[in-house]
C-alpha cells in the first residue's frame, strides 16, 4: 500500500524529470540541426571552391592544348611547304629521273591492280 501511495509522488517527480530530459533532448536536437546546417554551408563553399579550381585548371589546360595544336599545325605546314619546295627542286634538277620514277610507279600500280 505504501508503494501505491508513493507511486503518484514518484510519477510527478519523474514527470518533471522527464520534462527536463525532453527539453534537454530537444535542445540537443536543435543544436545538432544548427551544426548540420553550418556543416552543409561549409561543404557547399568547399565544393564551390573546388569546382572553381577545377574550372580554372580545365580552362588553362584547354588554352595550353590550343596553343600546342596551333604550334603543331604551323610545324606541319612548314614541313609540307619545305617538302613541296624540295620536290620541285628535284624535278627541275632531274627531269628524266622523275619521269622514269613516275613511270615505274605507274607500272607497279597497274600490275597490282590486275591481280
Amino acid at each position: 500500500m505504501a508503494s501505491s501511495l508513493l507511486h503518484p509522488i514518484r510519477s510527478r517527480r519523474n514527470g518533471g524529470t522527464l520534462h527536463n530530459i525532453e527539453s534537454t533532448i530537444e535542445e540537443q536536437i536543435e543544436s545538432l540541426r544548427e551544426e548540420i546546417a553550418a556543416l552543409t554551408k561549409i561543404a557547399g563553399k568547399q565544393s564551390r571552391k573546388s569546382s572553381d579550381r577545377l574550372r580554372y585548371q580545365a580552362a588553362a589546360g584547354y588554352d595550353d592544348l590550343v596553343a600546342r595544336s596551333e604550334d603543331l599545325i604551323h610545324e606541319l605546314q612548314e614541313g609540307y611547304l619545305r617538302g613541296a619546295h624540295e620536290m620541285r627542286n628535284t624535278v627541275r634538277k632531274h627531269p628524266l629521273a622523275t619521269v622514269g620514277a613516275a613511270a615505274a610507279f605507274g607500272l607497279v600500280l597497274a600490275l597490282l591492280a590486275r591481280r
